[in-house]
Parts: C-alpha cells; sequence; structure tokens
C-alpha cells in the first residue's frame, strides 16, 4: 500500500537566486545597508537539520554578517546586545536564536570570520567575538601600503595614533577604530615579516616600521 507522502520542509533558495555581497537588490535598508532577499525567507533563521543545506546556510549567514560588519565598520559582536536587525528578518516575524546565533560563530570562528574574546574570568564561556571582515593579513597588508605611501619607514608611531582617526595620518584608514587588541594581531604579521618592531603593552606603546 503506497503511504502519503509527509509535509515538505521548507529549504534554502537555490544558489542562482542568491544576490552577491555588497548586491543593490533590497528588502529593507538599514543605513543604506542592503539585505539580500534571502532574508525573507523564513527557514533562514533556523538551522537546517539537512547537512549540506546547513552548511550553504551559514556560509550565507558568514556572508550577511561580514558583509553587514564592513558596511557598518563594526568590529565587536556581543551575544548579549547584537545588531537589533541583524539576527531577525526584515518583516520582523523570525529570528535567530541565542543558542544557533553561537552555533553560527562557532561556525565563523573555525573559518577565521570571527574571533572569541576571552572572557573576564577564566573557565566561563564567552560571550563575545570580534568580527575579524578582513582577515588580519589583508589588514596587514594595508598597514603596510599606508606606511610606504606616507613614508613611514624607520619612523615611530604609537598604537593609540594608529587607532585614532582625529590623527589625521591615518584617517579614513579601514582599521581606524578596531580594538587594539585586534590591531595588535595585524601588527603581530607585520613583525613576522620583519616590517616592524612593537614595544610597550599600552596603548602608548610605540611600532617602528621598516
Amino acid at each position: 500500500m503506497a503511504t502519503s507522502p509527509g509535509p515538505s520542509t521548507p529549504t534554502l533558495p537555490a544558489s542562482s537566486a542568491i544576490p552577491a555581497p555588497y548586491t543593490t537588490t533590497t528588502t529593507k535598508p538599514s543605513e543604506n545597508f542592503n539585505f539580500p532577499p534571502y532574508t525573507l525567507f523564513p527557514p533562514f533563521y533556523t538551522l537546517q537539520l539537512n547537512l549540506t543545506t546547513r552548511a550553504r546556510q551559514l556560509d550565507l549567514w558568514s556572508t550577511l554578517l561580514t558583509t553587514y560588519y564592513a558596511h557598518h565598520h563594526l568590529f565587536r559582536l556581543n551575544l548579549s546586545t547584537p545588531p537589533p536587525d541583524l539576527f531577525t528578518s526584515p518583516t520582523k516575524a523570525r529570528s535567530l536564536s541565542p543558542t544557533n546565533i553561537r552555533i553560527l560563530l562557532d561556525h565563523l570562528a573555525s573559518t577565521g570570520k570571527v574571533e572569541w574574546i576571552p572572557a573576564a574570568t577564566k573557565g566561563q564561556e564567552s560571550h563575545a567575538v570580534w568580527v575579524w571582515w578582513k582577515s588580519a593579513g589583508e589588514w596587514a597588508d594595508e598597514v603596510d601600503g599606508w606606511v610606504e605611501r606616507t613614508g613611514q619607514k624607520g619612523g615611530v608611531v604609537t598604537v593609540y595614533e594608529l587607532l585614532e582617526e582625529e590623527d589625521g595620518a591615518v584617517r579614513g584608514r579601514s582599521w581606524v577604530g578596531m580594538e587594539e587588541t585586534m590591531l595588535r594581531k595585524v601588527l603581530g604579521i607585520l613583525v613576522k615579516r620583519g616590517k616592524a618592531q612593537v614595544f610597550g603593552e599600552a596603548e602608548g606603546g610605540g611600532v617602528k616600521f621598516f
């Protein structure tokens, strides 16, 4: 005897329907940020059981989160106070649950797109990440390019000066505004390349470029 099929499970849209990052297609502007059409699809806010579908879903979330953070020039995501429109559908009908947000961030951490910030108390679970919408290596390339263009080779600047846009020398640079710990990771790559020397632990610490 033939059995009747069970209810179908909604799946994510086909790849051909998914716009590239920074698409001009918009469903809801958020300070001129364009949310792609798939954010209107309710199953996007529930992690799919099918592993192939879930892998694709997590890749879409990765693109959305890093694109959103790059657009707004943000560097930290706190689980207690995430951007209110990022994990909620444009219609406000569905939201990614806190548990699924953590699963998403674990996935992004495994790909280097985010990095869990150690909790203040050893042994406690972290509740915040740094978002690497560019890799540390890409930012190191940008700092190195800035050094070349502005004649900073052989000079010394403070970590504070590299972070503060009020200093005209770095105004408009993409790393301005990132947290000091992130910048020190970027500078660490330049140190390994033989392009910089970092001394001092506080913001007053200096960086010499070669």
